[in-house]
């Protein structure tokens, strides 16, 4: 049976001319050639090379989107391998890597050059399975596979595994996304209990059974000194030592412990509260005196924030009154989210360079109180007392915008606000936006939310955002080069007034919404961290400039399980890349507890943060500060020993038998 063709023609007769073929079909235009503007002709559409830019661009687009498809499956399923396999996977693993561990897991050998064989001395038995030390097996789901998976948990000596923390040069985005994975939170325990809860339920014999598991297998291994921290109160508001029998007797029993130190908070508020450039060292060096007596070293945190909870009860810790005054007559020299509200915890980074303190900038206020503190405790830093200075650069002491205030009702996990609508953050976002031509870019996201928004909620963090366009890339990259600047110049002269000693600057662990593609949270604090960038190596090489010491906060199970699943968060994850990146740049880091450690499980993901155990480069954190915190200081017969233990696995010893 024949079909005809429709607008076929027949063939031409004997002698005729061929007609000539029929024009092909006109495509219809797309995108914006698509308007009322194509049916005019060509003329009105534009010039042929400005489309075919524009579709170039959307190309590129919709090729970024698929890319980041394939790399969230790919992470995924990393994940799965680590989490619920414990395969020695890197973090940031390739499709290589995966193959080389599944063989090996076979019972095959697999060398670095990728040489593969089959054992000759076994060759179908995986290897034996390690000592598991404090860490468990997580279950697998094929019993097939269990006893090969088993044979690969996390505490497999480092001579049978494959070298778990091997580092490139450079950071990709698909190397980032391979940490950017679904985690369970193992400890369910603490999935709905309070901190006082637990309190309650634990006893002395099951303290007793979780220091034995912490124990581990830490002999041997690097010392780490450890620092616990003096309650902030102990100093009052005229800086004078509230209690001194009673910081004796913290001492006291700090010593005990064979802690190396302590950590004492030096508030600007306190020192330079009332007239500038007069400083109030008193009760400091009332209270450095009573630590020389036991011969323990200090570190010292220079806090250039307010705080309204010192962890007494009854003091309030503010900025400097004299500072409060100029703020009456001009509050612009504090950080201001989009509604116009101030943020009164620490100064704004756009009056760093401007002489508005007095016929003083930000950073002369600064460096003039740590050459003050130098000029004043000199003697005690050559004697070896001091051992380190910490100097805060943000929020909390830490180097952030203050983008989630708890005093603005910010509850977690909202992804915060963007800080830099006081007028000479503005001036500053003006300047960047003329010198790139676009001057209508001189202006904060109009849809980036509110303090507790999600980011699916928002127009500018949603996947696809406005945070990845041109103006996005723009905004974020001038706002995170202010965090970059301010460090730059703040370190500069605290290298200068300080002349050698160890300098300290903590990061903060922005870790909920790290699973999305924006990484929200960490936006508007400051650290340009989306899926497709690694946000941290620029603000770490900076640090390293300066051959400072990173310190990096360490969280416990602040939420439940289901709370972190629906903020999206990976406090695992980000702590790698963060450590990764540090270890990348030959940056020393050290740990610092955010929250009381209340058993052997938070001790031992501390220790193993520290001390990680198959990193083939022997990389360890330079030391560990732990913030101890009321009402657990009355609670010692129960923490005491606990801590006791782990102070002396951070030390590489081995706890003696019936050490609690």
């Amino acid at each position: 049976m024949s079909m005809k063709l429709p607008h076929a023609h027949p063939p031409p007769a004997l002698g005729e001319e061929e007609p000539p073929p029929s024009p092909p079909p006109q495509r219809r235009p797309r995108g914006f050639a698509s308007g009322p503007a194509a049916s005019a002709g060509a003329g009105a559409a534009g010039p042929p090379r400005r489309r075919g830019e524009r579709e170039r661009e959307r190309e590129k687009e919709r090729t970024k989107l698929r890319e980041r498809h394939r790399r969230a499956i790919t992470s995924r399923m990393l994940a799965g391998l680590r989490q619920h396999g414990n395969f020695p996977l890197p973090a940031r693993a390739d499709m290589n890597d995966v193959l080389a561990a599944l063989a090996r897991a076979a019972g095959w050998t697999v060398h670095p050059d990728g040489t593969t064989f089959r054992s000759s001395n076994q060759p179908h038995l995986p290897p034996p399975p390690p000592q598991l030390g404090m860490f468990q097996v997580a279950p697998v789901e094929t019993p097939a596979f269990i006893n090969t998976l088993n044979s690969y948990a996390i505490g497999t000596p480092l001579d049978s595994q494959a070298s778990a923390l091997q580092t490139d040069d450079s950071l990709s985005p698909s190397s980032l996304d391979s940490v950017v994975a679904d985690r369970s939170i193992k400890t369910e325990n603490y999935g709905n209990s309070s901190s006082a809860n637990s309190l309650n339920c634990m006893d002395n014999d099951q303290l007793l059974r979780s220091s034995a598991v912490l124990a581990g297998d830490y002999t041997k291994t690097p010392y780490i000194p450890v620092y616990a921290s003096l309650p902030m109160g102990i100093i009052n508001s005229h800086c004078q030592l509230v209690d001194p029998e009673g910081v004796r007797a913290e001492l006291r029993h700090l010593k005990s412990l064979n802690v190396d130190g302590v950590v004492v908070d030096c508030w600007w508020g306190i020192v330079e509260a009332w007239i500038p450039r007069k400083y109030e060292w008193s009760g400091y060096r009332d209270l450095f005196g009573i630590i020389k007596e036991f011969k323990l070293k200090v570190q010292v945190v220079l806090s250039f924030h307010g705080c309204g909870d010192t962890g007494s009860g009854d003091v309030l810790i503010s900025l400097p009154k004299w500072i409060m005054e100029i703020a009456k007559e001009n509050q612009d020299i504090f950080f201001t989210d989009r509604e116009g509200r101030r943020s009164t915890e620490c100064l704004s980074w756009g009056i760093d360079k401007e002489r508005v303190l007095r016929g003083r900038t930000g950073i002369e206020a600064y460096f003039d109180f740590m050459r003050s503190f130098h000029m004043e405790f000199r003697n005690l830093s050559e004697e070896g007392l001091i051992s380190a200075i910490e100097i805060g650069l943000g929020a909390s002491g830490e180097l952030r915008y203050p983008s989630c205030p708890e005093i603005m009702g910010w509850k977690y996990p909202g992804i915060g606000e963007f800080q830099c609508y006081d007028r000479y953050m503005q001036k500053n976002l003006r300047k960047s936006a003329v010198s790139r031509g676009h001057l209508f870019w001189a202006r904060g996201p109009d849809n980036a939310g509110y303090y507790n928004s999600r980011p699916h909620e928002t127009g500018f963090f949603c996947d696809g955002g406005d945070y990845d366009s041109f103006y996005g890339r723009f905004f974020l990259n001038w706002y995170s080069g202010v965090l970059i600047d301010h460090v730059d110049q703040v370190l500069s002269l605290a290298t200068l007034a300080f002349d050698g000693a160890e300098i300290v600057v903590k990061v903060p662990s922005i870790y909920w919404w790290y699973r999305t593609a924006s990484h929200a949270a960490e936006l508007t604090a400051g650290f340009y961290n989306p899926t497709n960038r690694d946000g941290y190596s620029p603000v770490l090489k900076m640090l390293k400039k300066h051959a400072v010491i990173l310190k990096l906060v360490c969280y416990g199970p602040q939420f439940t399980v289901q709370e972190n699943d629906e903020a999206f968060a990976d406090l695992e994850g980000l702590t790698w890349q963060v450590m990764n990146t540090a270890w990348d740049h030959g940056l020393p880091i050290c740990i610092e507890s955010a929250l009381p450690c209340l058993d052997g499980d938070m001790y031992s993901q501390i220790l193993d943060t520290a001390k990680p155990r198959n990193d083939p480069d022997r990389h360890h954190a330079s030391f560990f500060s732990y913030r101890q915190q009321p009402p657990f200081l009355l609670q010692r017969d129960v923490y005491f020993p606990e801590l006791r233990t782990f102070v002396k696995c951070m030390h590489g010893e081995a706890p003696q038998n019936g050490e609690g």
